[in-house]
């Protein structure tokens, strides 16, 4: 999947006629909920009849209406999914699956997994949109900047990568504290100045939101990493990068955000330039002296 229906039908307002894209606007305004809608209460909403708002069903795709709703409805199952309910759903059969291409002579499991990730790998890097990512390097790179980085339970990991390679070669960047009082402390100098790196993929975390909303009500800059169901903090981002997630097993990888994080941290490095490497010296200098290497 490459996007959500909302991304759908946003990208095909052009081909819709007036009348249908009022109903697609009204889609648009209350997704996801008033997808769920009668279709009677979207033409009302919409001030169409309600033959238009099933010929716009059909023009976006869907053979009828609750098609559509159909669509959304795997979307979101999709969206909440977590790795219990992906195992019991797929696990079982993808193994059944994979064994049996070993006795058919064909992919052996390791070599499936090579083959999903190869996929979402070339994926992630053809869909990521090249203004995205030169906007992230900018603000990751402009040193008059503060960098904060939080992520969830396992993508905490990916904010600390990410973290502990920009704090080698520039000033003012840091992970949120875990403890309450701390990460309460930090939350609230959160300034026009700062940048906030969110992780957030499914199964989404609403502080995560909460802290992208934070940030940019206080006129910072957020940039978020997820998932192609996107995660709610995405609504406040100023950067969205999107990596796949595909694998052959319940959980979700996070191989193609590692890439993706590689990439962004070599573009930074090349845009800091002479002052990076100088960083560098410095730390590796105090690292040496205080017997840290």
């Amino acid at each position: 999947m490459s996007g959500t229906l909302a991304d759908e039908i946003r990208g095909r307002l052009g081909e819709l006629s007036p009348a249908e894209r009022k109903v697609a606007r009204v889609l648009l305004a209350g997704y996801p909920a008033a997808v769920f809608e009668t279709v009677a209460t979207i033409a009302e909403r919409a001030a169409v009849s309600t033959p238009t708002v099933l010929r716009c069903a059909s023009r976006l795709g869907y053979r009828s209406f609750p098609d559509l709703q159909a669509a959304l409805r795997a979307e979101l199952d999709a969206r909440n999914a977590s790795p219990i309910t992906l195992y019991e759903s797929t696990g079982k059969s993808q193994g059944e699956q994979a064994t049996a291409a070993v006795q058919e002579g064909g992919e052996t499991p390791a070599e499936r997994q090579l083959t999903i990730l190869q996929q979402a790998l070339s994926q992630t890097f053809k869909e990521t949109s090249p203004h995205e990512f030169d906007n992230a390097v900018d603000l990751l790179s402009d040193a008059r900047r503060r960098v904060h980085l939080v992520g969830g339970r396992f993508t905490h990991l990916l904010a600390q990568y990410l973290g502990l390679h920009l704090m080698q070669f520039r000033d003012q960047v840091s992970c949120l504290p875990d403890r309450d009082v701390e990460r309460a402390s930090v939350l609230a100098q959160f300034a026009r100045r700062d940048v906030t790196v969110v992780f957030d993929y499914r199964r989404y975390e609403e502080d995560k939101t909460i802290i992208a909303e934070l940030a940019r009500e206080r006129g910072g800059k957020v940039i978020v990493f997820t998932d192609p169901w996107l995660s709610p903090a995405a609504a406040h981002a100023d950067v969205v990068l999107i990596s796949q997630v595909a694998s052959s097993s319940p959980y979700d990888s996070l191989t193609p955000t590692l890439a993706l994080i590689e990439s962004l941290v070599a573009a930074v490095l090349n845009r800091l330039g002479p002052n990076a490497h100088q960083r560098m010296k410095e730390a590796e200098s105090i690292a040496q002296r205080v017997g840290l290497v």
